[in-house]
């Protein structure tokens, strides 16, 4: 791609830094190299990024397993996609003859997960329907772990496990990129939460504002004194059923994320499991929506809830930042400065 690129700034075509890769595999299929410039279409967007962040989606699509997301995306047998990143903020630089939400100089936040992704790079297209405006009170890095946990956590709590202020909440895996998020949004939206992570990170889930922080190994996990009218199980590592038992009659299990064959299981088993036992067993398909980066970024300038980012990266340092994310070394989220 590098040559490539070399003979297109010869004839004049514009370049950019990106990460890239050819084809599936760990982290070291990921290079840094120069590639054309994108140009908006007209109902598009051409952003300069300024920052994006890491999520368990890139590693999956990077490493092309499980195998159904190579069905989902494309690209069988090599990425259709060779440029990953999800998860943006940054500055328009310019704008489709179509647009009408926003003009060059708007400082930006995008999940591009529907839109061909191309994050990790200096400039990406978006449409215009992808973008919303950055809260105001928030980096660039910090605005760029955002898009894509956070609405999975709003979407997860509100739309999918129904909360209502008043219920009982229990976020599993707190700590991390979607639980770090969700325990603030229940909190916002009235909920009780207890926040469920590994015992060294309890202080960081507390200052998130958790009502009560237990460990992952505490019998109180699968057996509390007091049932819980939702659970938002965001590494589900361990089998959904054994949950049941901490929810209330009518209650109800949201799997947002962990292995895959956790997914399947409760995806296939739940519906039959959770009616036998009086409980609802549901898994989370986040959807990008304009609407929802809008109703986060009005909840992170009231100061409800804070992105927790851990580390940040430089763009050429991706394939770190996927695997320090993959080894579970992260509390919250990763950023890449580009």
């Amino acid at each position: 791609m590098t040559a490539i690129a070399a003979v297109m700034s010869d004839v004049g075509v514009q370049t950019m830094k990106a990460i890239a890769q050819t084809e599936y595999g760990a982290p070291e299929v990921l290079e840094l190299v120069e590639v054309a410039k994108p140009t908006p279409e007209a109902n598009e967007v051409l952003i300069k990024v300024q920052s994006a962040s890491v999520d368990a989606g890139v590693w999956h699509l990077m490493r092309g397993t499980p195998f159904l997301i190579r069905l989902m995306y494309g690209g069988l047998r090599r990425p259709k996609h060779p440029i990953l990143g999800s998860a943006i903020a940054g500055e328009v630089e310019a704008v489709g003859t179509n647009v009408t939400q926003f003009q060059p100089g708007d400082r930006v936040f995008s999940d591009l997960s529907e839109s061909g992704f191309g994050g990790f790079a200096e400039y990406v297209c978006a449409p215009e329907t992808a973008v919303a405006p950055q809260p105001t009170n928030l980096t660039a890095e910090a605005a760029a772990t955002v898009p894509v946990s956070g609405v999975s956590a709003l979407q997860a709590l509100r739309d999918v496990g129904q909360l209502q202020a008043g219920q009982r909440v229990l976020v599993i895996g707190a700590a991390g990129g979607v639980g770090s998020f969700a325990v603030q949004i229940a909190k916002a939206l009235g909920a009780e939460v207890t926040g469920a992570c590994s015992a060294h990170k309890a202080e960081r889930v507390q200052q998130l504002g958790a009502d009560r922080v237990i460990d992952y190994t505490h019998p109180e996990l699968t057996q509390p004194a007091q049932p819980y009218d939702l659970i938002i199980d965001t590494a589900a590592y361990r089998n959904f059923a054994d949950y049941l038992p901490a929810l209330k009659a009518g209650g109800t299990y949201v799997m947002v994320g962990g292995s895959t064959s956790a997914f399947f299981r409760a995806m296939l088993l739940g519906p039959w499991l959770g009616k036998r036992r009086d409980r609802q067993i549901k898994c989370l398909t986040a959807t990008p929506k304009q609407a929802d980066l809008l109703a986060l970024k009005a909840m992170i300038e009231a100061g409800q809830v804070t992105p927790l980012c851990d580390r940040t990266y430089p763009l050429s340092q991706v394939p770190d930042a996927i695997r320090a994310l993959e080894q579970r070394q992260v509390t919250g989220k990763v950023a890449i400065a580009i």
